[in-house]
């Protein structure tokens, strides 16, 4: 993990540098897997981290004694709002490679929003496992569709299927997918592609025999859904490398009140029915919607929403803190992520270290 990170560049002048920047972020790291929210909790936690725990972060001996001290509350800050959000992200995030989805979905971290600017808002790729691979922040005044092909260009795509909701359902984004990455797409169609979307509502789904019906019930709920899906080769849709078309139903019955809820979803996808069968089309639908899980985690777990960090690249760097915190605990086995963050809590200055590994 340290040699990772080493390759950020450090945002801080070379005058009056006394902690190495792999430090001050590796215990910023262990600070969020300890439960710290805040850039003052950080800060505690690392004030109180004994020195063999220092040690191990590669914080220097200074002194005749060997003494080592910790990064103050105001370096912990600074660098946080000052190094790399990008480079942070892809280092800290899981490897997509192996990976037969990744899930694209936006998020606003309500509480960085001020006066006179917005909120601000993240791009996220998550793999079908619930893990983070990359985040970037959508600059003000534009929207997730520009940073589409920002968020996945670094990585290797090659025969990945990419999901992502219907704003992402762009003829760019497909013929990018296809044609630079090799990757696959299933893309939700609504009612902003208008004509795309009366198009698949308008086909023969009765007749389909290609279907898939699940079953499951867990979080106070019982949902059933089926997928359907229909070859449109030559249909003329007008939508770059489309081979199949799908529908999926979910009813969803709340065990507690017995309120029923029923939605209906259309996709596109590049994939022939020897790739993609009904069954495989319903599991990626799921990952798109599980990524909406990673969202919860951080706004429920890691009160990402209530956060008042608005300055500088502060906001994304913390929520790529915590990405990266349910990916660690998620690697260690934890399905619960508050039951992992409290058992790591109860030994803070070590379990965190042991999590990443370091010496």
């Amino acid at each position: 993990m340290a040699a990772r990170l080493a390759v950020l560049p450090d945002p801080r002048d070379r005058r009056g540098r006394r902690h190495p920047l792999t430090s001050v972020l590796l215990a910023a790291a262990c600070a969020v897997l300890a439960g710290a929210r805040s850039y003052l909790a950080i800060g505690q936690w690392t004030r109180h981290a004994p020195q063999d725990t220092l040690a191990r972060l590669g914080f220097p001996a200074r002194g005749p004694l060997g003494v080592r001290r910790p990064a103050s509350l105001s370096t912990l800050r600074r660098v946080l709002t000052l190094v790399c959000p990008g480079g942070l992200a892809d280092l800290l995030g899981t490897d997509p490679a192996g990976a037969d989805s990744l899930a694209v979905d936006g998020k606003s971290a309500r509480g960085s929003r001020t006066d006179t600017a917005p909120a601000a808002h993240f791009l996220s790729a998550v793999t079908a496992a619930g893990r983070a691979v990359s985040q970037l922040r959508v600059p003000d005044k534009t929207n997730e569709i520009t940073g589409f092909t920002a968020l996945l260009a670094p990585f290797d795509l090659t025969g990945t299927v990419v999901t992502a909701d219907a704003l992402h359902t762009q003829r760019e984004h497909a013929k990018w997918l296809v044609e630079a990455k090799q990757a696959h797409y299933l893309l939700i169609v609504k009612g902003n592609q208008p004509a795309l979307h009366a198009a698949l509502k308008s086909l023969p789904w009765k007749e389909v025999t290609a279907r898939r019906y699940d079953r499951e019930a867990g979080h106070g709920r019982r949902e059933t859904r089926s997928v359907r899906t229909l070859t449109v080769t030559g249909l003329g849709l007008g939508f770059p490398h489309v081979v199949q078309a799908a529908k999926i139903l979910r009813h969803r019955t709340d065990l507690k009140t017995g309120k029923v809820t029923r939605q209906t979803v259309h996709a596109i996808t590049d994939m022939t029915p020897r790739e993609a069968s009904p069954q495989f089309i319903g599991r990626l639908a799921r990952s798109q919607w599980g990524i909406e899980a990673v969202h919860h985690i951080r706004d429920v777990t890691f009160a990402e929403d209530a956060s008042k960090i608005r300055t500088g690249y502060g906001p994304e760097n913390m929520a790529t803190l915590r990405n990266f915190a349910i990916n660690i605990l998620r690697d260690a086995g934890h399905r619960s992520i508050a039951a992992g963050l409290r058992e790591v809590s109860y030994a803070p200055f070590a379990r965190p270290l042991d999590l990443l590994a370091l010496a």
